[in-house]
């Protein structure tokens, strides 16, 4: 029996330990393990609440679009206005929001991804030519390869063709990418970190010239999504279909749904939404979703028991760093004190069980291009397709959106900050379900709490020693090669992990940073 550590899983955000106990090629037990501390819920305590969609925004630079709609929609609960939105403001937000997470799977996919599948060495045999791939290539004949080595080696599969059209593409990518964050800055005023989604709608005032703009680069991505990164994800799947049957998890799925559709409803959990919301089973049951159903566990977290099994409504944030029996920073949530996976696969499944005919339509043709059931989505590359069907169906609802528009009219309400009140902010980011809850006492900030995706996807065992989502989806593959452990990082990058949001100052105390060790 031998234990492999990676130490940090790269191409992910933030910093992940995994261990993994292997025998006989095959991982028996699995650790997933935050290293940093967060503690944005401390900065925030005593502030002014207006100041949280600001702050939080700052947990992260590659989804801090999220942050400020989840912040906002708990400012509006507890102000009072959740239902008092003008149309340009939930129509801007949506469009905010969607383009932040066209630009985030973009990105996942063909930048922190695709290089687990694509052997981009072989660029020196392209025969295409472009600036980027130029430079590309002659740092390769150079030998300076980084960033794409080192690597783990061994399972490139693509044919020759579909693997530089893949490297051309990767290029392509860095573009379609940029063109999304300037789509969200035309209403969000700049990104990272965007001005203008605030507690009462958003500052920015529509006009046809931004309209107009927004959609010219609109309809090139939707050109992209359609014809090279949807195309790109099938041909890898087609190829690597051992991986729509690898990184199951826990075949629970939990989606806060999200994009409002009419902001007429108080109550978050009842409003008409793009991704609707609910529970999602193995067998595609989908049950009604409850927030006083989640809870947070400590028990193998560097937290203290104090804040074990709480609500968000009453949780606390009590570092202990010495803490018996824990290995992680991210706390445990349960959902019904059950084990639930988040992100676009629970998103694209719930609208999916819902009986949404776009979404259905959509899964169903990749489904008949695999020659697979809904059920091979729950995979390592069922995450990925689901990423890229949620891409295009955000994209595709855009257009309407921005025909909602009505430059001239207000995009924002005024409010008051109440003296004591509670809120809660529940929303989609492009890794999964994110909540914020707020509470306000004297007018200031009492306690704030963050449940995010990664928190979800990447925690440790619970109380009741239920590993989280990662840590069963890596339990049970097969391991070719212990000195090469590519089986594992691919099915941790297929959630694309978010710790800077997951854990709750950095410390070099023990850590060792880019070791792989096989004990």
């Amino acid at each position: 029996m031998g234990r492999i550590i990676i130490d940090p899983v790269t191409r992910i955000e933030g910093h992940l330990k995994i261990e993994a106990v292997v025998e006989d090629g095959e991982v028996k037990e699995a650790r997933s393990s935050g290293t940093l501390f967060r503690g944005i819920e401390l900065i925030l305590r005593n502030r002014d609440p207006r100041d949280a969609q600001r702050i939080t925004q700052r947990i992260c630079g590659v989804c801090p679009t999220s942050h400020s709609m989840a912040a906002a929609l708990a400012l509006d609960s507890a102000f009072g206005i959740a239902d008092k939105i003008p149309d340009n403001g939930r129509v801007m937000r949506n469009l905010i929001l969607g383009a932040a997470h066209i630009a985030d799977h973009i990105l996942h996919f063909y930048h922190l991804t695709a290089l687990d599948y694509v052997d981009v060495t072989q660029i020196a045999r392209y025969e295409g030519s472009s600036s980027a791939l130029n430079s590309i290539r002659k740092f390769i004949e150079r030998g300076e390869l980084g960033p794409f080595i080192p690597r783990y080696e061994g399972d490139y599969r693509l044919p020759d063709r579909a693997n530089q059209e893949a490297i051309a593409h990767y290029v392509e990518a860095l573009n379609m990418r940029r063109k999304a964050q300037e789509m969200l800055a035309i209403f969000g005023g700049k990104m990272p970190h965007n001005c203008a989604i605030v507690p009462g709608g958003v500052t920015e005032i529509p006009t046809v010239d931004k309209i107009t703009s927004f959609l010219w680069r609109l309809n090139e991505l939707r050109g992209f999504i359609d014809n090279t990164y949807i195309p790109d994800v099938l041909a890898i799947a087609k190829v690597y279909t051992d991986y729509l049957e690898i990184g199951g998890g826990c075949g629970n799925l939990l989606s806060y749904g999200s994009y409002d559709l009419d902001g007429r409803e108080a109550d978050l959990t009842k409003r008409e939404r793009l991704f609707k919301q609910g529970a999602v089973s193995a067998e595609l049951n989908l049950d009604e979703f409850n927030p006083s159903n989640i809870a947070e566990q400590v028990k193998h977290s560097w937290y203290a028991d104090s804040s074990n099994g709480r609500r968000p409504t009453e949780g606390e944030t009590i570092p202990q760093a010495e803490k018996a029996e824990a290995y992680s920073w991210i706390k445990s949530p349960r959902y019904g004190a059950k084990v639930y996976e988040v992100g676009p696969l629970a998103r694209v499944m719930a609208s999916y069980a819902s009986g949404s005919p776009k979404v259905q339509e959509l899964v169903d043709h990749v489904l008949s291009e695999l020659k697979a059931t809904p059920t091979s989505l729950f995979s390592v590359l069922g995450r990925h397709a689901a990423r890229a069907l949620e891409t295009k169906f955000v994209a595709d609802a855009m257009p309407g959106w921005l025909l909602e528009l009505k430059p001239g009219e207000p995009a924002y309400i005024e409010s008051t900050v109440p003296e004591e009140a509670t809120g809660m902010g529940l929303v989609e980011a492009a890794r999964g379900a994110l909540g914020h809850w707020i509470e306000i006492k004297q007018g200031r900030i009492a306690n704030y709490q963050c449940v995010v995706p990664t928190t979800w996807n990447a925690s440790p065992r619970d109380d009741s020693e239920q590993p989280g989502p990662i840590e069963q989806a890596i339990t049970g593959v097969k391991i070719r090669d212990e000195t090469n452990p590519f089986e594992i990082v691919r099915i941790v990058r297929s959630f694309d992990p978010c710790l800077a949001c997951a854990v709750h100052l950095v410390t070099s105390k023990g850590r060792k940073l880019g070791e792989v060790d096989i004990l």
